[in-house]
C-alpha cells in the first residue's frame, strides 16, 4: 500500500507517526499497542523507501513496545534477510509464528530463508 502512495503523502504520514510517537513519550500516555503499530507502520514507509537501518529501528521499537506484535518480528526478519542475515531473519520468523502459527507470510519466508541460508553453506560462502 505505502509503495503505491505519491511520495507527499508517506512523508506526511511518516511526519504523522512521529508526532504522535513523540507525544506518547512526552506524555507517557500511550497503549504499548498504538505504540507498536505507529513504531511498526512509520517502518514500514522507510522500509519502501529503503532505508534499511530506520526501518529495523521503528521495527525493533515496535518489538519493544509490545513484545507481542509479531508483525513486527517479521518486517524485522524481512530486512534481515534481504541483507543477507538468514540467522537473524530465521529468528525473527521462528518468533512471529511462535505469536501467530497460522501466519503464512512467515512461514512462507522463514522455508525460502532456511533454503537460501543452506544453498549459501553448500556455495562456500
Amino acid at each position: 500500500m505505502w509503495s503505491t502512495l505519491p511520495p507527499v503523502f508517506t512523508r506526511k504520514a511518516e511526519e504523522l507517526y512521529t508526532k504522535f510517537l513523540a507525544s506518547c513519550w512526552k506524555t507517557r500516555n500511550c497503549d504499548a499497542s498504538d505504540l507498536a503499530t505507529a513504531h511498526n507502520n512509520r517502518g514500514q514507509i522507510k522500509y519502501f523507501r529503503v532505508d534499511f537501518r530506520e526501518a529495523m529501528e521503528d521495527y525493533t521499537s515496535a518489538i519493544e513496545a509490545n513484545c507481542q506484535f509479531e508483525v513486527s518480528f517479521y518486517n524485522r526478519g524481512l530486512i534481515h534477510y534481504r541483507l543477507g542475515f538468514f540467522q537473524d531473519a530465521e529468528m525473527d520468523f521462528k518468533r512471529a509464528l511462535e505469536l501467530n502459527p497460522n501466519f503464512e507470510d512467515a512461514k512462507v519466508s522463514l522455508q525460502q530463508t532456511l533454503f537460501d541460508q543452506e544453498h549459501k553453506i553448500n556455495r562456500g560462502y
